[in-house]
């Protein structure tokens, strides 16, 4: 059985170390208490530019010539002599010998023609001496008579007229012969690159057969596509407006300067564009500076357009519904009416509704609410206090 003794000793040591943890706690100083920080959305925001701007209208095409032309024959005969420049992507100058057809049988139609002619001429001549002769002799005969009234075939005048008209004949053959022999020579009718040959030495070509295709290089064309909707952008229907070409060569991207000379006046039935012609001089032009602008060319173009003042240019997702987040200058969202005057790629151009400067917001907002409280910086965090910092280490030493 416990004695006295034994049950009261540990009662007392409990109590002595209740007491001693009592001591410790009425010691320790109730932690400070801090005011509550109300945390708010962090935003983005960018400054909106006020500025003029110009509606340019993007498009595309195809390089082509102006002029394209397909020689062919006018006449018979054996091709007896070919230009080494008559090849394809070969260049040659206006009035450039490419092929000619074998002469002779056209020198010799000249010659017959030219005998005919003179023959003609002298029958004229002998039937005009043999008209002055009659008329000569009618003025004899009428000083004796006045009675005798000459016919025109007394006079020789059908007959000169006649003469006269094989004249204009042998006149008009000898032309042609001559026009015949010019043909034998198959010329280039401007400044040209080669886009095909059809024959070789030697070939026998007629009337009509195909000697080739030739492509002018003083100016090159290029059709460009334009929806009904960016007409309204351009002056006068884009009429004289300039027009950057941009192509690649050889790796690298070069910019031509063109300018659109008229509009094709309809709608394309299957894409239902527009299209207007751009042109540019010289594509071929020898710069060892700058590349030739090649026939056939893939490019893009800018057509000048519109100049408008007063725009802004912004990014389409942030407008929705013709509304913009704007932060205020206390700090508070609010939403500005805009007024859309084009939308292209992913941009907006507004003509109304933002003043130079004015806070946009690029961030998307979870929950956004009119008036609601943003921040734009990040919050730092709160230090403790020397005093918080030395108890903390005494806690942790007496633990």
């Amino acid at each position: 059985m416990a004695t006295k003794k034994q049950i009261l000793f540990p009662i007392g040591i409990l109590v002595l170390g209740v007491g001693i943890a009592a001591g410790f706690s009425a010691m320790k100083k109730p932690p400070e208490e801090k005011d509550e920080k109300e945390i708010f959305p962090l935003v983005q925001i960018q400054p909106a530019a006020i500025q003029s701007i110009t509606l340019d209208v993007s498009s595309y095409g195809l390089i082509a010539p102006k002029n394209q032309t397909k020689l062919v024959a006018q006449l018979s005969g054996q091709l007896v002599n070919v230009s080494e420049t008559f090849v394809v992507g070969g260049f040659v100058k206006k009035g450039d010998v490419l092929a000619r057809i074998d002469p002779n049988d056209y020198e010799a139609a000249l010659i017959e023609a030219q005998a005919t002619l003179a023959q003609a001429r002298s029958a004229l001549e002998v039937e005009r001496a043999q008209g002055h002769v009659a008329q000569s002799e009618w003025e004899r005969i009428r000083k004796n008579s006045n009675e005798f009234i000459p016919s025109e075939l007394y006079l020789r005048k059908p007959q000169l007229a006649e003469q006269l008209a094989r004249f204009k004949a042998s006149e008009a053959s000898l032309k042609r012969a001559k026009r015949n022999l010019e043909r034998t020579y198959i010329s280039a009718p401007y400044d040209a690159i080669i886009a095909k040959r059809d024959v070789s030495l030697g070939s026998v070509v007629s009337p009509g057969s195909n000697i080739g295709e030739l492509n002018s290089i003083s100016i090159a064309e290029v059709r460009l596509p334009v929806a009904d909707k960016d007409m309204q952008y351009l002056i006068k229907g884009g009429i004289n407006a300039n027009v950057v070409l941009t192509t690649q060569y050889a790796g690298k991207q070069y910019d031509w300067q063109a300018n659109i000379v008229r509009s094709e006046g309809v709608i394309n039935q299957k894409s239902r564009m527009s299209y207007l012609v751009a042109q540019v001089k010289n594509p071929y032009a020898q710069n060892t500076d700058f590349p030739p602008l090649r026939f056939g060319a893939y490019v893009n173009a800018k057509i000048q357009g519109l100049k408008i003042n007063n725009t802004a240019t912004v990014a389409r997702h942030l407008v929705k519904n013709n509304k913009i987040a704007v932060l205020t200058t206390d700090n508070t969202l609010t939403y500005q009416t805009v007024d859309i005057l084009r939308e292209f790629d992913d941009k907006i151009v507004l003509s109304n509704g933002l003043q130079n400067g004015d806070k946009i917001i690029t961030t998307a907002l979870d929950y956004p609410s009119e008036g609601m409280k943003l921040t734009t910086e990040h919050a730092k965090p709160s230090q403790l206090d020397s005093d918080e910092k030395n108890e903390t280490q005494i806690a942790m030493k007496k633990d």
